[in-house]
């Protein structure tokens, strides 16, 4: 159960005074969620300064000003398409107070003829005379002073929700916000002069100056590490429990390996070899492995994988790999399928849409051991799936899989180890977001024979002259990916371009045009996908679903409209979908001038290097971890709070102060972890929760 004292926390935003239903649901597309606590996420990235008080005549235009004026006349507008005009004036000049589609009745109550207000907001020039559009505020004298305090903060917004009252719902959320319980290390405080949770809730809510805005900021900083501690903890937690468990000590000769190797048409790079080599030797260890295979697109991971199945099947054990999609499922059995046979060995698919017959068959196969390596989809998870003897689980594309997952496939074995892996590389310096303290093994080359992809860089008015070259290249049986431009991230948008798309090039190359998008059922999709790779259609029309994990050695070509819209190691994920072969592969990027000085960068880096590692350092760097387009893709965790690009010391103290706790005091027993117990329910981590009390 969630600690009482959070419930204010997570109680729906309809409870503040004066949150009505159309805010409440505004609010939550803003915020990226419906209560209170997504409120008080949502920082301020900016000032202003409403402590100018200047007279009319010191007025500037463009800048904010709060002016003590005394309301003249009303010019009420001829038509409905002009404004309303209030002639106000002070011993100085005079200013026009405008308004657009304003109710006349609710003006003269606000600013009634002959009376003083006090007006602010934004001076302009309009010909000779001043004005000011739509004031901010318009309070009675008496009320200035408490309503217009000075600095004010400027929030990220959102169409159909004034500044005001968001500021409402804030001041109404902070009140709501409970004194906590102490969870940080006194001394680590107090070296870094942080205020408490609560207080430093409120400093960020209420800067007093532009410094108060820098993630480095005490208030901001305390926050952060918060997210961090929360992070890092939730990951050890789970991780002791998983090195507590008795392992297995997996050891074999390599015969079965051997002779997949003889069979290869290739040698294993150096990357590859030493990976094999950890992986194997954690295999034989006592201890449980869990280590992370990380390589680049095409680096060979399934073959590294497969080798040290065969080592789990060769010890007399068995091996599982779970994909997040049948397609991949079937396309990781493809590749492995015969490489397997040759050594010996029986593999089998199990997915959620087999037949019964050949379902019930393969369960009973894998049950009496006689099927060492079962390749699947989350029907792996199913209770119905008993293993003779798992050793080794591996997990593809991790990141689409929950904890609790990966530890479901695990638990289908005695003491089993596992492997995940991983096809989008993560910055050295983030790693330990998502992994904490994993073991990792990096395959940084990719196998002989892959060219290099040709990258070109051209504006999108020559449309024309890609799709006459798309042309000439299909003649040649060339396969080609389409893929189309992130609209405001809006998947409607995103959809209604990529079908426009499909119909232009549909009328261009009749009968040869797929389309695949995220609104489509997964079966839908899976049969587009196999026409692409093995039947009539030559061109895919795609949004960014094809990103990830589809392998289709023909298409050597792709394009990607408005790349200047895309991350970088989106851009490279997506051209990771060609150059998969021996053949020559062409990656067109087109964007739509002008563009600006990151975008620009952006597009060089790619153009210069395809090392996904490097790529991905790139990216952070120009972008900054909160702006990586590819958190969803990278398993990267999104923070709300923290800035990785700002805060990797904060995450290097937070993984060392997350290792020391536990050590300590393992099952948060103690008063400090009582206190962090809070903060992971605060954070969200219930699965360190759950795995806490499961021991």
């Amino acid at each position: 159960m969630r600690p009482a004292p959070l419930f204010p926390l997570f109680s729906g935003l309809e409870t503040l005074a004066g949150v009505g239903a159309a805010t409440v649901k505004t609010l939550t597309r803003l915020i990226g969620g419906g209560r209170i606590v997504d409120l008080l996420w949502h920082l301020p990235t900016g000032l202003i300064d409403r402590s100018t008080t200047p007279s009319i005549a010191e007025a500037r235009p463009h800048a904010m000003a709060t002016l003590t004026v005394r309301v003249v006349e009303h010019g009420p507008p001829r038509s409905r398409r002009q404004p309303w005009r209030i002639l106000c004036e002070d011993a100085s000049g005079e200013i026009i107070l405008v308004f657009f589609n304003a109710r006349g009745d609710w003006l003269t109550k606000v600013l009634p003829p002959g009376e003083v207000r006090v007006v602010s907001g934004m001076v302009e020039a309009y010909g000779e005379a001043l004005q000011m559009v739509h004031p901010d505020y318009i309070v009675e004298p008496a009320a200035a002073a408490e309503t217009l305090s000075g600095m004010e903060p400027v929030y990220p917004m959102t169409a159909g929700l004034a500044p005001k009252l968001l500021l409402k719902a804030l001041h109404a959320a902070i009140e709501r916000a409970p004194a906590l319980d102490e969870w940080l290390d006194p001394a680590l405080r107090q070296r870094n002069c942080w205020p408490s949770w609560r207080d430093a809730l409120a400093t960020v809510h209420a800067p007093a100056s532009e410094a108060d805005l820098a993630p480095t900021a005490p208030a901001r900083a305390r926050l952060a590490y918060d997210e961090l501690l929360a992070n890092q903890l939730a990951l050890a937690v789970v991780r002791r429990r998983w090195r507590r468990q008795p392992g297995r000590a997996t050891r074999a000769e390599g015969k079965m390996a051997k002779r997949v190797l003889e069979r290869l048409t290739f040698t294993l790079t150096v990357s590859q070899d030493q990976a094999l080599a950890e992986i194997t030797a954690d295999m034989a260890q006592p201890a449980r492995m869990l280590r992370l295979l990380q390589g680049d697109v095409g680096s060979g991971k399934t073959v590294v994988a497969l080798l040290a199945m065969l080592h789990a099947v060769e010890a007399g054990a068995q091996a599982a790999l779970m994909a997040p999609t049948e397609l991949l499922a079937r396309q990781h059995l493809a590749t492995i399928g015969k490489l397997a046979e040759a050594a010996g060995v029986r593999t089998q698919l199990l997915t959620g849409r087999e037949k019964e017959g050949a379902r019930r068959a393969t369960i009973e196969g894998v049950a009496a051991g006689e099927i060492g390596i079962v390749v699947g989809t989350h029907a792996l998870l199913q209770d119905s799936v008993t293993f003779r003897d798992l050793a080794l689980a591996v997990i593809d594309e991790q990141h689409r899989f929950g904890v609790d997952q990966r530890l479901a496939l695990a638990s289908k074995g005695e003491r089993t180890d596992v492997l995940v892996m991983s096809a989008t590389p993560i910055p050295r310096t983030l790693t330990l977001t998502a992994y904490g303290d994993l073991d990792v093994s990096r395959l940084t080359e990719k196998p002989p024979g892959r060219r290099p992809v040709d990258t070109r860089v051209l504006p999108v008015d020559r449309l024309e002259e890609v799709t006459v070259a798309l042309g000439r290249m299909l003649a040649s049986g060339a396969k080609a990916y389409w893929v189309c431009p992130l609209v405001e991230e809006s998947e409607t948008l995103d959809l209604a371009a990529a079908q426009a798309r499909h119909a232009s090039l549909a009328a261009n190359f009749p009968g040869r045009v797929g389309l695949v998008h995220g609104r489509m059922k997964t079966a839908e999709r899976d049969a587009a996908m196999r026409a692409f790779r093995d039947g009539p259609a030559s061109v895919l029309v795609a949004t960014t679903v094809i990103e990830v994990g589809v392998d289709v050695p023909a298409a050597t070509v792709m394009v990607i409209e408005h790349a200047e819209r895309f991350g970088l190691a989106q851009l490279h994920q997506l051209r990771g979908r060609v150059g998969r072969s021996a053949a020559a592969s062409t990656c067109i990027l087109l964007y739509a001038p002008p563009i600006g000085e990151a975008a620009r960068a952006r597009l060089a880096v790619l153009r210069q290097t395809d090392d996904g590692f490097r790529i991905a350092e790139e990216d952070l760097r120009l972008r900054g971890a909160g702006d990586l387009l590819g958190v969803k893709q990278s398993g990267l965790p999104a923070f709300r709070l923290a800035d990785l690009a700002v805060h990797a010391d904060l995450l290097a103290t937070a993984a060392d102060d997350a290792r020391l706790i536990l050590e300590r005091d393992p099952e948060l027993t103690a008063e400090r972890g009582r206190a962090l117990r809070t903060l992971l329910y605060l954070f969200e981590r219930d699965a360190a929760i759950r795995t806490l009390r499961a021991g």
